[in-house]
């Protein structure tokens, strides 16, 4: 099966949000990048760089529980690295601005041909 290219931000942003459609794998993300930001404030705040050790567990770990747990597909990680960090913290401000609701409505509303 072939890759879907993305060429824009964009075009990726409905695929990312469609594999993120359960509310308890959106949760789970919240509270890795929740994790992953207070992690890079207090390696900075507290002079410990060593801290900064704990953002790919705090990201990954949570996320990738949501996805093969809860979710049952593929992070979108493995195959878009960066796309999925910036949707990420798009996903994360959204979600505080109380939108993902409505996101996840509009990528996963079935299309008329």
């Amino acid at each position: 099966m072939a890759t879907r290219v993305y060429k824009t931000f964009r075009e990726f942003w409905p695929y990312y949000v469609s594999e993120h459609a359960n509310p308890l794998n959106r949760a789970l993300h919240f509270c890795g990048t929740t994790i992953v930001i207070a992690a890079i404030v207090c390696a900075i705040v507290l002079r410990k760089p060593w801290l900064l050790a704990l953002t790919p567990v705090g990201g990954y770990g949570f996320a990738w529980a949501g996805h093969f747990l809860v979710e049952k597909n593929r992070p979108a990680t493995f195959t878009y690295p960066f796309w999925s960090l910036a949707a990420d913290f798009v996903m994360y401000a959204k979600t505080w601005a109380g939108q993902m609701g409505e996101e996840v409505r509009s990528a996963t509303a079935p299309r008329s041909a």
